[in-house]
């Protein structure tokens, strides 16, 4: 008796750890379970009861411990049956967070569609917005484009035409300058012609009268020859005269008035500004020079 006491309670760690592996099965196999292990326990320590005295101690230790075993089977028992309530309530927790995650899920899909639905719809409106107010623009810009294009075409086609007008009175005036032009051409030729012939005759008469200008050039030469000719006598002469009248004292004798009018007669420049010495000095040199002149001519 006393070693199936021993063995019990050596195995009541063992069956409280089996209590608690067993805290997950479904609460009445657990309860079940337990009350076994104690009427076991309990059958134990009526035996080892039967004992002598020697062994009385240890039975009273073996209820004790059989009272702790039952209090403990019995808080293993409210154990497992908390743990069954919490697994059962994670369990539920569980499903429900399933279910809700799935309904959130449902929830969210359905928004999801809603709202590309609705972007969807508002983008459409938008791009049927944005094309009806392009297109607006558009027809506005082209019916600016097709004015500006209308105004440029008409003042184009306007300068064009005066540009024409303009060409036409050009060409008109190029007409009648080209007639003017040839006009005044004829009669510049007929001047011309008329000029040449006029030329021509002054030509013929200047020619003539160079002819006649040479002759009496040549006769002037002849003429002033002759002069030379004369002059050198007449120097001669009056160096010859002024010789004698200088040597005689002659000239002296003369009047101022008459020393330059003899002065004047031999070429003696500034003769009208000069003494009376003067005149006599210069006519003097004059004189001789003339008569040298004349004696080695």
């Amino acid at each position: 008796m006393f070693e199936r006491t021993r063995t019990g309670l050596r195995e009541m760690p063992t069956n409280a750890a089996w209590l608690l592996s067993r805290a997950l099965q479904p609460a009445g196999d657990a309860a079940a379970g337990a009350r076994d292990q104690g009427r076991k326990m309990t059958a134990a320590v009526v035996d080892a009861s039967r004992v002598g005295d020697s062994v009385e101690i240890r039975a009273r230790r073996a209820r004790d411990a059989a009272e702790r075993a039952r209090e403990a089977e019995e808080r293993a028992v409210e154990a497992a049956r908390r743990s069954k309530e919490l697994a059962d309530r994670a369990h539920e927790v569980s499903e429900q967070g399933r279910a809700r995650v799935k309904a959130i899920d449902q929830e969210m899909t359905r928004q999801v569609r809603q709202r590309v639905a609705e972007a969807q719809k508002s983008a459409e409106e938008f791009v049927k917005r944005e094309r009806e107010a392009a297109e607006a623009d558009a027809e506005e810009q082209r019916q600016e484009v097709e004015e500006e294009v209308e105004d440029e075409i008409a003042e184009a086609e306007s300068d064009a035409e005066a540009s024409q007008q303009r060409a036409e009175e050009l060409v008109e005036d190029a007409t009648e300058a080209l007639a003017e032009a040839r006009r005044l051409a004829d009669e510049a030729a007929k001047a011309a012609r008329s000029a040449a012939q006029e030329a021509n005759r002054q030509a013929q008469e200047l020619q003539n009268e160079a002819k006649q200008r040479a002759s009496d050039a040549e006769a002037r030469v002849k003429a002033a020859e002759e002069l030379r000719k004369r002059a050198v006598a007449t120097a001669k002469h009056t160096a010859r005269e002024l010789d004698r009248e200088t040597t005689g004292g002659g000239l002296d004798a003369y009047k101022k008035p008459e020393l330059v009018e003899l002065a004047a007669s031999i070429g003696i420049e500034e003769r009208t500004n000069m003494t009376k010495g003067e005149l006599v000095d210069a006519i003097t040199k004059a004189a001789r020079r003339r008569a040298s002149h004349g004696a080695s001519s």
